[in-house]
């Protein structure tokens, strides 16, 4: 029998969200690149990008339901990707020390015959970091597949002095929005949602994971 719907993702953050929340889902990793365009605002990107995701893994899977979102980090207008490696990791936690950035994550539910987007937007304020703090972080934290070279879940708080809006949002799912749009195509928790743990939490979800036409990661 078929999963409920389909998360259109390779990114483990998003899964451990999903199945902390009690959604039951498949994973099919999308084979495509990321958009970007400097005429496109944050918001405009991120579902573009998350559109993109959905649909392709739509076309093979018509009859489905398809989740994807799409994550940046933007600091004053001025998005910041993931680091080339940890040198340009450094840099940018340099950058982002001490001040607030956008963390903006787009979403695009697929369905036949209609879909719909959204975007959420988290205010996140840096701790003032010095290097010391920065080698220590990256004893914990991997920052190389992470957009802004960090992670709010895994030692977030050495880095994260608060954050305004939706924490999951920062984490790479919006779960507040998403749950109520989720449920607009009559996809509930099945699950009995359970209690928030740790930071560890984030091991790789108990999710059934597809990747039979993969090319690309997240």
């Amino acid at each position: 029998m078929a999963s409920p719907f389909i998360l259109a993702s390779n990114s483990p953050r998003r899964r451990a969200l999903l199945a902390e929340a009690g959604y039951e889902f498949e994973v099919i990793v999308p084979a495509v690149s990321e958009v970007a365009s400097a005429h496109l605002s944050l918001r405009e990107v991120t579902i573009a990008n998350a559109t993109r995701k959905g649909l392709a893994v739509s076309r093979v899977h018509p009859t489905r339901v398809v989740l994807a979102a799409d994550t940046l980090v933007a600091l004053e207008g001025k998005v910041i990707g993931k680091p080339r490696d940890l040198r340009h990791a450094r840099v940018i936690l340099r950058q982002l020390s001490g001040r607030t950035h956008d963390v903006c994550t787009g979403v695009c539910i697929v369905a036949p015959q209609t879909k719909i987007g959204f975007a959420e937007i988290s205010q996140v304020r840096f701790r003032k970091l010095n290097e010391s703090d920065i080698a220590n972080y990256f004893h914990v934290v991997n920052p190389i597949d992470k957009a802004g070279a960090y992670a709010a879940q895994a030692a977030g708080r050495s880095v994260i002095a608060s954050v305004e809006g939706s924490f999951t949002n920062v984490i790479g799912l919006p779960m507040e929005r998403t749950t109520e749009v989720l449920a607009q195509f009559g996809l509930r928790p099945v699950n009995v949602p359970r209690p928030r743990l740790p930071a560890s939490w984030l091991a790789p979800a108990p999710a059934r994971v597809s990747t039979p036409y993969t090319k690309t990661k997240r």
